[in-house]
């Protein structure tokens, strides 16, 4: 599922995000009922979609658990396209603000890069909204531009900059899908990855018996030697880790250790 943000009214969504005009006033009620508030609407929206996913998403979900009925949040959010760009929006604050200290731009990327994955772990219908049309709001522009400062540290010309840009974002969502999918695959299918590949590796070694020769680069590789372990596996009292989830943040880890190198790669190119 693919949502495109930005598809409610240009002026008002982006007085919404950016809070540019004076919010409606709030109403009292008889009984203890809270008043209600942009904010207030946008994280129980964010809190509805943490639990139960973009699906169950809609104005009368997120106006039941506030006590309300949908019609009440129109007077404040006009309506649901409007409401993922605030989501969207509002738990960009999360990401990474600071600059970095020691003046290492590689330990600063690795640090910012690990923050964005464990942001899009915890919001992982983030990932369902597409990169193609931004929400162009003040938390989105906010995380841009930290990763822009710190980039610049790296001295590398302002096209490159651009370039990269585009390619560590992607690199860091893609790595967060696959966690996010790996930890979502057993609940939704039924069955543990261990059932899973237990059951078609078996079906497959029987079906397909000269597997190794159809395709000699792909067995190679899984015959050349272990796999690195998993850090922190094998630490007394240390939570175990799926194993799709370990192969996932495993391949984040070294890929983006390669990135890296090949920014660094790019810097001595110039000197």
């Amino acid at each position: 599922m693919v949502v495109f943000a930005g598809q409610g009214d240009p002026r008002r969504s982006l007085s919404l995000l950016w809070r540019a005009d004076a919010p409606p006033p709030t109403r009292g009620g008889p009984g203890p009922k809270p008043r209600l508030s942009v904010d207030a609407i946008v994280a129980a929206a964010v809190a509805l979609a943490d639990e139960e996913g973009m699906g169950a998403l809609s104005m009368r979900a997120v106006g039941d658990r506030l006590g309300r009925t949908a019609m009440a949040l129109y007077t404040y959010v006009p309506g649901k396209s409007e409401l993922l760009d605030l989501m969207y929006d509002a738990v960009h604050a999360e990401l990474p603000g600071h600059e970095p200290d020691s003046g290492d731009w590689r330990a600063a990327l690795t640090a910012w890069a690990g923050e964005v994955l464990e942001f899009y772990v915890r919001h992982p219908w983030v990932l369902q909204v597409s990169q193609a049309r931004p929400v162009l709001g003040p938390h989105e522009y906010a995380g841009l531009d930290t990763l822009v400062t710190l980039l610049r540290a790296t001295g590398l010309e302002a096209g490159v900059l651009r370039r990269l840009v585009g390619t560590l974002f992607p690199f860091v969502r893609g790595s967060a899908q696959a966690v996010a999918d790996a930890r979502l695959a057993a609940a939704a299918t039924g069955s543990s990855d261990e059932e899973w590949w237990a059951a078609r590796s078996a079906a497959l070694l029987e079906l397909v018996p000269d597997f190794a020769e159809r395709f000699p680069a792909v067995s190679g590789l899984e015959a050349e030697g272990p796999v690195e372990p998993y850090p922190g596996e094998g630490t007394e009292g240390a939570e175990p880790v799926p194993y799709p989830e370990r192969e996932a943040r495993e391949t984040f880890r070294v890929g983006l250790g390669v990135l890296l190198d090949g920014i660094e790669a790019a810097r001595v190119g110039r000197t």
